[in-house]
């Protein structure tokens, strides 16, 4: 039932301009930050609390603008589902492409740094339909029947998915394959999966396996994100390559996940209404003795 229902919006969006669609994210947008109002209390005080200098003002537009982010990335998704051209070369500008062909010309793969920033599912699309070899590593959603259709959505468009709860392996052979691997490091995990690293200034508990894979398999860490335009096109900016870390020591890896966690830090600043902050990141904190991250 629900494919049937998603394949009807599919093409119902599918014929819409994109400026109506774009239209359709903003309503969407609203009515869920100001009437749904998912967790907005919660990301408002998050919000403010990571960028004080902001004014009241500015903290609620930076709100507002994820919820019409996140409804018209959803949009497009399903848009491109339903036969839209979501991939016009003129819909997208690239900075930095040359960093992933240079990795990949090592033939050992590269891990890609990525986040729930911009339109993140529309650049993993956007990465196949170039012609890029891509894994992302997806955590499963708790609805199994969306996370069967937003995955088979994924594979549609050329996108392999590893599961999060079994990743290691998958990850290492695709390396070997000098495949790229999306790897998202902007959730905050349980106590004793993670590590705590300096995040907007207070400790986040953080997966330590882009660093752990990165320095097992020797792959570069690339970072890639997409934000939206003010055209609404897009704009991805692939900054330069990490070195894998030198070994897999506590200390060596928790150095290497600050350094890229700090990396997420800088683009979500430049760009506080890209990146999702109806997460609760900073849930899990550390205990007395823990060892924690200093900032860079």
């Amino acid at each position: 039932m629900l494919d049937v229902f998603t394949t009807a919006v599919s093409r119902g969006l599918a014929r819409l301009s994109r400026p109506a669609l774009l239209r359709w994210g903003a309503r969407v947008g609203w009515f869920y930050g100001h009437i749904v109002r998912h967790r907005r209390t919660g990301a408002l005080a998050a919000l403010r609390s990571s960028l004080p200098e902001l004014s009241g003002a500015e903290a609620v537009a930076a709100l507002d603008g994820m919820y019409r982010n996140l409804a018209t990335n959803i949009l497009e998704v399903l848009r491109a589902d339903g036969g839209a051209a979501e991939h016009e070369e003129s819909l997208f500008s690239v900075e930095g492409e040359e960093h992933v062909r240079a990795a990949l010309a090592r033939g050992r793969g590269a891990l890609i740094l990525m986040a729930h920033f911009g339109s993140w599912e529309l650049l993993a699309a956007h990465a196949a339909h170039r012609g890029y070899h891509l894994h992302i590593v997806a955590k499963q959603f708790k609805n199994r029947a969306v996370d069967s259709l937003w995955n088979r959505l994924r594979q549609r468009y050329g996108v392999s998915v590893i599961q999060a709860h079994e990743a290691a392996r998958p990850v290492l052979r695709a390396l070997r394959a000098n495949a790229l691997v999306g790897f998202m490091l902007d959730q905050q995990r349980p106590y004793g999966q993670g590590v705590f690293v300096q995040f907007f200034g207070r400790p986040a508990c953080t997966s330590p396996g882009l660093a752990i894979l990165s320095s097992q398999a020797q792959a570069p860490v690339i970072p890639v994100f997409m934000h939206r335009r003010a055209d609404g096109g897009h704009h991805i900016r692939v900054l330069p390559l990490l070195a894998p870390p030198p070994d897999r020591t506590p200390a060596t890896v928790l150095r290497c996940t600050q350094r890229y966690t700090t990396i997420l830090e800088r683009e979500i600043r430049a760009h506080p209404s890209q990146w999702i902050w109806l997460h609760r990141r900073w849930k899990t904190q550390p205990q007395p003795g823990d060892p924690v991250a200093l900032p860079e």
